[in-house]
């Protein structure tokens, strides 16, 4: 049963304050009226979440399950708090569990699915409330939680397919890393004991990977708590407004991944726009919505001024055309789904589009970065088998002389 936090004035006059725990907001004004108290505000008291050690966070997919599920028992007549009931009961996800069982009392204490949803940000971001709230006020709320499904489905394919690809080259890397260290902690030692007592200088080859040996075997640590430190910091300064100003256009221009990273944003923006306009959301909000949820920052601040642009009587596509994230193509065919009437249905088939693009640029990144990587460590290793064996090469030739 949640707690209200009332405030209201009694049969005197003065005001008074104070704390109840009932079933709804009726309840309360039925409690205090007893004790002829005249309330004029009711609200839910806010609780302090509990840190747990496992409770974990929902996952895109378990959000999509759920959201489809949803949407389907309410399409089938079952009443809300039924659905909420048993959904909580039946995800596997053991947060998502925790987190529906709380929005479901704060839900039979009165307030709406969008306020009680809105208590639980990690879980449910600003879009997915928004585009809820939009449901309940058109009293069409299966038909929103379908698009939200669809919407979370395809934006998890979309994040899975970027990771997907993402795996090799970087389990490729760590190979190589992997033993390139083992040849420099282990093996290379060796050839120098083995070489402390030619009384003949060593090839500067050799030499430099001696040193080179030599220096990890005492900094290895160090350059390990050094890089995570600063990987470390430069995300979470990149979660902050002045960090994402200061690297999101540097990762645009990244050769291959910049061009990654702004379709995907791209696809992201137009799907995200598309989803809230056809549920009804104003324009001004969702475009608000949309900037929140970009994923970077250059991408944001073109939506935020074209939000701008709008509040002052203009339309979405001119702002847009002036930088340089969004191609002719895109701005054009928001042009012409603003002046149709359409922009809606047009967003959504510049997404469809731009999904294709990112599979593409996927594929294009995986093909690229594969004979990089393997070039790349067969020239270390061969730098290091030739260094070491160089000397060797040496001694046979003055031996033969």
């Amino acid at each position: 049963m949640p707690t209200f936090v009332w405030k209201g004035r009694t049969a005197s006059g003065a005001s008074a304050t104070g704390e109840i725990a009932a079933g709804s907001q009726t309840d309360v004004v039925a409690a205090l009226r007893q004790k002829k108290i005249i309330p004029t505000s009711i609200k839910v008291k806010e609780e302090k979440k509990k840190l747990t050690l496992f409770a974990g966070r929902v996952t895109g997919r378990a959000l999509a399950v759920f959201t489809r599920q949803f949407s389907t028992m309410l399409n089938a007549g079952l009443p809300l708090l039924t659905c909420l009931e048993i959904l909580g009961k039946q995800t596997e996800s053991l947060a998502l569990r925790k987190i529906l069982t709380e929005v479901r009392g704060d839900v039979e204490g009165g307030l709406s699915l969008a306020d009680a949803l809105r208590r639980q940000p990690k879980a449910f971001d600003n879009l997915y409330v928004n585009m809820i709230e939009s449901g309940e006020t058109g009293g069409a709320l299966d038909v929103i939680l379908m698009r939200l499904a669809v919407y979370l489905e395809k934006s998890a394919a979309l994040r899975r397919k970027i990771k997907g690809a993402m795996i090799y080259p970087a389990i490729i890397s760590l190979v190589a890393v992997g033993a390139i260290s083992v040849m420099l902690l282990f093996v290379i030692p060796i050839f120098a004991k083995m070489y402390a007592g030619v009384g003949a200088e060593l090839p500067a080859m050799t030499r430099l990977v001696m040193k080179m040996s030599d220096f990890l075997k005492v900094a290895i640590i160090p350059l390990v708590i050094i890089v995570i430190a600063l990987f470390t910091i430069l995300r979470r300064w990149h979660k902050t407004s002045s960090g994402a100003k200061a690297m999101d256009p540097i990762f645009l221009k990244f050769p291959v991944f910049g061009d990654l990273i702004r379709k995907q944003s791209i696809a992201r923006f137009a799907r995200t726009l598309s989803t809230l306009l056809s549920s009804g959301v104003p324009i001004i909000d969702a475009l608000e919505i949309t900037a929140r949820s970009a994923g970077n920052w250059v991408v944001e601040d073109a939506i935020l001024k074209a939000r701008i642009s709008i509040k002052g009587g203009e339309n979405i596509a001119d702002p847009l055309s002036k930088t340089a994230v969004f191609p002719p193509m895109v701005t054009q065919m928001i042009a012409i789904g603003e002046a149709s009437g359409g922009l809606d249905e047009m967003l959504a088939k510049v997404a469809d589009f731009y999904d294709e693009e990112v599979d593409q640029a996927v594929e294009n990144l995986t093909a690229a970065l594969e004979p990089l990587i393997m070039v790349f460590l067969g020239g270390i290793v061969g730098f290091l088998v030739i260094s070491m064996y160089l000397p060797i090469f040496q001694l046979a030739g003055t031996i033969t002389e």
